[in-house]
This record gives structure tokens, C-alpha cells and sequence, in this order.
């Protein structure tokens, strides 16, 4: 398992990276950690075809580790983010990781992009949805009566022109845009280092 540990410090580099830039806007629906965030699913995906599932899980494991580690630091600065924040945040690369560590899994034996975009799309779906909609649904106001985040709430048109909706949809929708085009555009890199590594995978479970 060379990779194994080149992955878990990359996976931790940008959680570390992005917990820092999440805090910082570019323009009105995204924030510049939005661009660093998903290139998690392709470190992920690296490693799982260069090692296993198995080991794609330790790197995610690791990734989990380091982002409750950066929550608790930043629940020490007054303003940073609040609990449901960390815990959307959590359990939104929990189950987005995971998710794509499983299809991608299934897919191994097609042809060598289909496994790390279809992945990469579903499990970066997932994300997306389970973060805004933990952190920022009115309807999940009880996860922490105190923190108000009515501001999510607004009604106004998707993305500044589409139909009426809560802000944080429009949040969601240009977070999982990115996403997706960074999934396209992580398979030029994924093609180029697999050729480079690639090596016979051991028998995973």
C-alpha cells in the first residue's frame, strides 16, 4: 500500500484547506472551499483503484478525523460555525465518501472513467444534499434551536433567475454544479496518475 499514505495526507490537506476557505465567499452562492472540497472524491478514487476499497476507507477515515478536529477548533472562535454546521458538514463526507466508494467498487472492471464520474456524481449528490439540507432546512430547526438560519430561508429566484426558492437551495444547486464540473475535470488528473501507478489491486473487503 504505497499510496496509502500519500492519499490519507492529501485527503487531509484538503479538509484542512477547505474548513479555511469555506469561510470565505466567492460571490453570492459559493464559497472558495467549494473548489477545493471536491477533489476529495478524487483522491478517494485514486486510491480505491490503486489499493481497494478497503484502503479508500482508511483514507476516508482519515479525512472524517481531521474534519471533527478542525470543527472543534473552529467551534473555539466565536462566529466560525455552529454544531449543526459541523455535524451537516460530517455526516455530509461521511455518507457522500462512502457512497462513492461502493459504486465506484461496482464499476471497477468498465471502462476505466465510468467508475470514478458515476462515483464521483452520485457520491458528491449525496453530499450536497445531506450538508444544506442538515445545516440549513427550516424543517431541522430543532438540531439547534439557538443557531438562527433564517437567512437560509429567504425565497428568491434559483441561482438569481430561476423559480422561487429557499436560499440555501440555491446554495445547494451551485455547490453541487461545481461538483460536477470538477468531476469532469478530475478525470484528465485520475487518468494520469493511475497510468503512472497503476498496479495490481489485492483482493479488498
Amino acid at each position: 500500500m504505497k499510496t496509502l499514505l500519500p492519499g490519507i495526507i492529501a485527503m487531509a490537506a484538503l479538509v484542512v484547506a477547505s474548513n479555511i476557505l469555506v469561510n470565505h465567499p466567492l460571490g453570492a452562492y459559493l464559497t472558495w472551499g467549494a473548489l477545493t472540497y471536491p477533489f476529495c472524491f478524487l483522491v478517494n478514487d485514486v486510491i480505491n483503484r490503486l489499493e481497494g476499497k478497503r484502503a479508500a476507507r482508511i483514507v476516508v477515515l482519515a479525512g472524517f478525523v481531521v474534519g471533527l478536529a478542525c470543527s472543534v477548533v473552529a467551534a473555539q472562535v466565536p462566529g466560525l460555525t455552529t454544531l449543526r454546521i459541523a455535524f451537516a458538514s460530517l455526516t455530509a463526507f461521511a455518507l457522500g465518501q462512502l457512497l462513492d466508494i461502493t459504486i465506484f467498487d461496482r464499476l471497477r472492471r468498465a471502462a476505466w472513467w465510468r467508475a470514478p464520474l458515476v462515483a464521483t456524481l452520485f457520491g458528491s449528490t449525496l453530499d450536497s444534499v445531506v450538508f444544506f439540507t442538515l445545516a440549513f432546512a427550516g424543517a431541522l430547526s430543532f438540531l439547534e434551536p439557538g443557531n438562527d438560519v433564517s437567512w437560509a430561508g429567504e425565497i428568491g429566484p434559483l441561482l438569481g433567475f430561476g423559480p422561487a426558492v429557499p436560499y440555501w437551495i440555491s446554495l445547494g444547486v451551485a455547490d453541487w454544479a461545481v461538483k460536477f464540473a470538477i468531476a469532469l475535470f478530475g478525470l484528465l488528473p485520475f487518468r494520469l496518475i493511475i497510468a503512472k501507478l497503476a498496479q495490481p489491486v489485492a483482493e479488498s473487503f
